[in-house]
């Protein structure tokens, strides 16, 4: 274990794009957690209680010894606690004296004890360890001891601050873990290739879970247990903004927040209508015309492709796409809702409504960035439409990447660069638009993208990033042959000389 043990370069854990101090959660979150823990493994128990008397049956008649196997493990704040599994191997001394990870087509694993460990029922005991409050559905799967003394401190902490899971983003991605064990360095191999990973897996999960999110990774561990897709390869960003969680964001979020703004809107009709007249509408059928126009809004938006924009980073120009989507939603509302509603409404009284739920839904969107939205809005359709010249991959999504779009867009040579799009490994942006710009994937697609989109040039644009990842994606760029310009050096430089003619400007005053 110690010679394996040296294999393991600890940096590979250390993640400094989000400290181990911004990992706890709120109440909220965890008692929805709890309460869905709480749930899910009772019922689970309950309904799955046939399937464990047929396993316990099969159990005890293929080999003697207990049907339950119980083995130490790290939970919640480094407690050790009893895991509870179907026993799959024999049980006799060597077994237990063995390696402490199980390799394709182990001699200890019985016949049934294969087929449990391949559908993944033997872990459905853990259920229990739900219930008591040891694990969670989804969590970190707790790990070895021994294996857990190898871990930074730092990485434990973390890791270790919320209860273990029987799924996980990790184990989704490592569900035939035992097949990619093989020969006689096996604990070597596992910690120094397969853990790195699952680690940083798992401390991703820690910073980035939500209530939805873990229905998504419960929902893609039973999919990935269907023969026809346990070979499928799933992507990072998936495991981590699944259908759920994508669905929850693009559509109900903002139809919520759409019905909100249409139901101020018709409020301020109707109070502006009734000082001149009567508004006999009622506030029952308000409430419909608000949630009637936040429908077909959502369907414009997605017609329109802003349900892919991040609005947080969204160039000011969607104004102009907004403006349209809400027109066209409003004339549809009027020929179909209205009629559908048996409510009847004077143009202008329509057409202030469509204005003043137009203002609400840029308000909401753009906030302080309303004013200069509405100024820029050439600079999109330049950026979208101009694909002549060198195509550009921009590499991060965050401040030094909207500086290299700045400098793309206003430079004299503007013309001969195409921003393709851009990567960066937060999941949350992958798939929307930042600055007008498509975030098309994480820095691990860039080897894919480069071929596809026959990038030229490449742009690194990240500047809070660990030394690791950085000569990663370095090297993954440079076997790539495609050329490269650095922004944070460029930032660097760009700061030492106005240091140094600050300093010589303040020497010379002296």
């Amino acid at each position: 274990m110690s010679r394996a043990v040296d294999f393991i370069d600890k940096q590979v854990y250390r993640q400094t794009n989000s400290p181990a101090t911004n990992y706890k959660k709120g109440r909220t979150l965890r008692f929805l957690k709890r309460a869905l823990d709480v749930l899910g493994a009772f019922f689970g128990l309950f309904f799955t209680s046939p399937l464990f008397l047929y396993c316990a049956i099969r159990i005890r008649r293929e080999s003697p010894g207990p049907v339950i196997y119980r083995g130490d493990r790290v939970g919640k704040d480094g407690k050790t606690f009893k895991i509870l599994k179907f026993r799959t191997m024999y049980e006799n001394p060597e077994n237990h004296n063995g390696s402490r990870l199980t390799v394709k087509n182990d001699a200890r694993v019985t016949p049934f004890g294969g087929w449990l460990r391949a559908t993944k029922i033997n872990e459905l005991p853990q259920l229990w360890n739900v219930l008591i409050g040891e694990m969670s559905l989804v969590g970190p799967r707790p790990e070895d001891p021994l294996f857990v003394e190898t871990w930074p401190e730092d990485i434990k902490a973390e890791i270790l601050s919320v209860r273990p899971g029987m799924t996980s983003p990790s184990s989704v991605t490592y569900r035939d873990e035992e097949n990619m064990l093989s020969g006689s360095s096996v604990l070597d191999d596992y910690l120094r290739t397969i853990l790195p990973e699952k680690l940083r897996l798992d401390q991703l999960y820690v910073r980035h879970y939500n209530f939805l999110g873990d229905l998504d990774v419960i929902f893609m561990t039973l999919l990935m247990l269907l023969p026809g897709l346990r070979k499928k390869h799933v992507k990072e960003d998936v495991l981590f903004q699944g259908p759920l969680v994508s669905f929850t964001r693009t559509y109900i979020s903002w139809f919520v927040v759409d019905s909100f703004v249409a139901f101020a809107a018709i409020s301020i009709v109707a109070l502006l209508w009734r000082i001149s007249g009567p508004f006999n509408v009622g506030f029952f059928r308000m409430v419909l015309i608000a949630v009637g126009l936040a429908f077909i809004m959502a369907l414009t938006n997605t017609l329109f492709g802003l349900k892919k924009i991040s609005w947080r980073y969204a160039s000011p120009t969607h104004v102009f796409d907004l403006a349209i989507s809400t027109v066209v939603a409003l004339l549809v509302f009027a020929l179909l809702g209205l009629p559908l509603l048996k409510v009847q409404l004077p143009l202008n009284t329509l057409v202030l409504f469509g204005l003043i739920a137009f203002g609400g839904f840029v308000t909401v969107r753009y906030r302080e960035r309303l004013i200069t939205g509405l100024a820029s809005r050439w600079m999109r359709w330049r950026s979208q439409n101009s694909m002549l010249g060198e195509r550009v991959l921009i590499i991060g999504a965050g401040d030094a990447a909207q500086l290299a779009i700045w400098l793309l867009e206003k430079s004299n040579l503007s013309s001969a660069f195409s921003v393709v799009g851009m990567v960066d490994d937060d999941y949350r942006k992958v798939g929307q638009r930042v600055n007008g710009y498509e975030v098309i994937g994480t820095t691990r697609d860039i080897p894919e993208i480069v071929v596809k989109k026959s990038i030229g040039l490449v742009m690194f644009a990240i500047t809070r990033v660990n030394k690791k990842d950085r000569e990663r994606i370095l090297d993954t760029c440079k076997d790539l042959n495609v050329r490269m310009i650095l922004v944070p050096d460029l930032l660097k430089v760009v700061s030492d000389y106005i240091t140094k003619q600050t300093r010589e400007v303040m020497q010379t005053d002296g």
